[in-house]
């Protein structure tokens, strides 16, 4: 047996106690088990869940109770877990607001390193009589972290506000210096410290972020736009991506888990928030990966250190008052700096403070070149089994906080809940024109709402047929049966679905009237892009338009939504003294948002000062800019150099409303005909609210 107790517990050497359960079947559900019964149980109790998952597997590991051993497949499905982590943290980022707001992650990162690490050594050298290289790595253990705490930030949904953004990405900038610590002070232990030693791992570095940040985009705009399987095949393909991209990591010389946080930036745009493929991400890792994570982590923890000498104890005393202190202090500076409130302040920290994956890395890496001895070891997991209750409990209760204060700001009684209606006139519309037009009513919607998706249908009756009305219900029963996709679809995202048939000869009132009975307040309806002998889409579309006073999106959709670059929206003159434009305004936040994709508004009048402040107030805050273009033959001009990659818009008023033009009766039609991208024809509505400004935030 190995001489250091937790050593032997890492290499999975096995503890003294009761036989160890080796049937793989039953492992598995034991941890199945301990992931269902432990969060419930410690949820009890207002603790968080996470942590239940983590005391268990100190109860029950090989210094425990004996019942599991931290063998290979534990450290595997840890290793994952982390990684997996890690890439759903890059995927449920903002990343507009990420990139807006870069300067605030790279300043975190490097406060969040530069102190502890700056600190820790002073304290290696002086206080603990280590050499410059061993204090170095000993302040390198703490000025990393582990986000113990993400799963509690993407339960409670604050992953993209800016302060836990900031942190997030922080992560990566703080573990990245942390371990390239770790890999200048072992190379200089062996003496290979040179110009080529630089060479190499700049260039090695360099290669690896230009390459997935470059290609990985691109590879996924090629797969989503070709690719038209099961669902399933998007799922392993992002799976693909994110260990290709981890082991890419190790082998350009950092650790893994800083390649799954890249590649879920990289397809952060083509990965919804709200769609089937983000639920599936999801659920995988909250049901599976992450939790053999924090089993893997509590089955480290061995109490028996602290009886190993007054060294130990006093190792990891110090190891917990720095990380602590070191952490807040880098915290509170960011916010200090940035406006922070206390609650966003407690939260950064608290993500910051956990420590497992990176600190372990480095403590046993030094061990093994010799800078660091048996105490330094034992001290280290006696700060993960603290900083893995501590970190958790602080996250969950200012997380709360941060919750209830945006409920508060948010709450408006005169706000009307928002209702999407999708109309599909005919039930022979192709299943992936219906799921795109289900991607953009989701991608639209607002959760906060609470309300589902609505989808109608028309079945005409034949009254020259025979048997008038057994042939009626034979053609209901075929659309019931043609939308059990739909909602498959819907139910892979978790959104409700409401499905209405209706019976009419009039397919336009129908819709009309089903939209109005529901209250609704936005209807989305597909589009072929050919263009009509009557006025702009066709009989049915434009009937409806006329019928009807709601916000109505007309859509061609050609390409998948996910893999939009840009959305080019075209806005008349005067169409911003229309009456429901602000509602409109907001809804292209809203679709620029749920697909990650900028705005940029073409003003025909000349006039973008009259649209970058509205722009600027809606929410939810999404990068847009906002040109002039000389008249409509600028904007047409514009309009051609759309690609496939973009989603051209085109706001346009209701015949005789106040910015409708005549121009809008064509253009839709000569664009559907001159681009492969997507095009959608947004109505603003005209219900007689006036201005809606409560889509908007006023200082």
């Amino acid at each position: 047996m190995h001489p250091l107790p937790i050593l032997s517990v890492l290499l999975s050497a096995p503890a003294p106690g009761p036989v160890p359960v080796r049937d793989p079947i039953l492992i598995f559900g034991l941890a199945m088990l301990v992931f269902l019964t432990a969060p419930l149980v410690l949820q009890r109790y207002r603790l968080p869940g996470i942590v239940g998952i983590i005391v268990v597997g100190a109860a029950i590991g090989p210094n425990g109770a004996g019942l599991l051993e931290r063998d290979e497949t534990i450290v595997l499905l840890g290793e994952v877990g982390i990684v997996y982590l890690m890439f759903v943290a890059g995927l449920e980022i903002n990343l507009s607001q990420f990139i807006a707001y870069r300067d605030r992650s790279v300043v975190f990162g490097v406060l969040s390193f530069v102190v502890p690490q700056a600190i820790g050594t002073v304290v290696g050298v002086a206080a603990l009589d280590l050499s410059f290289g061993a204090a170095s790595l000993f302040a390198a253990i703490f000025s990393s972290h582990t986000l113990l705490a993400y799963p509690i930030v993407s339960r409670l949904g604050i992953a993209t506000v800016e302060s836990v953004t900031a942190t997030i990405g922080g992560t990566i900038v703080t573990d990245t210096l942390a371990l390239l610590v770790l890999a200048v002070v072992v190379a200089a232990e062996r003496g290979a410290i040179g110009p080529l030693f630089w060479l190499e791992l700049t260039g090695k570095l360099a290669v690896f972020f230009a390459g997935v940040w470059l290609l990985v985009p691109r590879l996924g705009r090629w797969f989503f736009r070709t690719v038209e399987q099961e669902s399933y095949f998007e799922f392993l393909f992002v799976m693909v991506v994110l260990f290709a991209a981890a082991s890419l990591a190790a082998a350009a010389g950092v650790e893994g888990i800083v390649g799954a946080f890249l590649a879920g930036l990289a397809l952060n745009r083509l990965v919804p928030e709200s769609g089937p493929l983000m639920n599936r991400i999801e659920f995988v890792g909250n049901a599976l990966f992450i939790p053999f994570f924090l089993l893997s982590v509590g089955m480290l923890v061995d109490v028996r250190v602290l009886t190993a000498g007054l060294e130990t104890v006093t190792i990891a005393v110090a190891f917990l008052v720095l990380v602590t202190t070191t952490k807040y202090a880098a915290a509170w500076l960011t916010a200090e700096r940035y406006g922070y409130t206390r609650d966003e302040t407690m939260v950064m920290f608290g993500l910051s403070v956990g420590q497992a994956a990176a600190a372990l890395a480095i403590v046993l890496i030094g061990f093994e070149v010799g800078l660091l001895d048996e105490a330094m070891v034992n001290a280290v997991v006696v700060m993960i089994l603290v900083v893995s209750v501590f970190s958790p409990a602080v996250v969950d209760r200012y997380g709360r906080a941060l919750v209830r204060a945006a409920d508060r700001a948010a709450y408006d009684p005169a706000t009307a809940p928002q209702r999407l209606m999708l109309a599909f006139p005919s039930r022979t519309d192709p299943s992936t024109n219906r799921q795109r037009l289900v991607d953009l009513g989701v991608a639209i919607r607002e959760p906060e709402a609470a309300q589902p998706l609505y989808v109608a249908t028309v079945a005409r009756p034949d009254p020259d047929g025979p048997e008038p009305e057994r042939n009626t219900d034979a053609e209901i029963a075929e659309i019931e049966a043609s939308f059990a996709e739909t909602e498959a679809y819907t139910a892979g995202a978790e959104v409700p679905i409401e499905l209405e048939t209706r019976i009419d000869d009039d397919v336009a009132a129908g819709i009309g009237r089903a939209a109005l009975e529901n209250r609704i307040t936005t209807l989305i309806v597909g589009w072929d892009g050919s263009p009509s002998r009557w006025r702009t889409f066709g009989t049915v579309i434009d009937r409806l338009l006329e019928r009807t006073s709601q916000q109505v999106l007309v859509a061609r959709l050609s390409q998948p939504l996910n893999t939009t670059d840009e959305i080019v929206a075209v806005l008349p003159p005067g169409i911003d003294r229309n009456e429901g434009f602000y509602g409109t305004v907001r809804t292209l936040a809203d679709l620029a948002d749920g697909i990650g994709a900028s705005l940029r508004g073409l003003a025909v009048d000349r006039r973008p000062d009259r649209y970058e402040r509205l722009f600027e107030l809606v929410d939810p805050d999404v990068p847009a800019t906002v040109d002039g273009v000389d008249g409509w033959p600028g904007a047409r001009d514009r309009l051609r150099a759309v690609g496939e990659t973009d989603l051209a818009v085109l706001v346009s008023a209701r015949r005789g409303a106040t910015g409708w033009h005549p121009e809008l009766e064509t253009l839709p039609a000569d664009l559907a005909r001159t681009t492969a991208g997507n095009v959608i024809v947004v109505s603003p509505s005209g219900d007689g609210r006036g201005d809606d400004r409560q889509f908007f935030r006023f200082d």
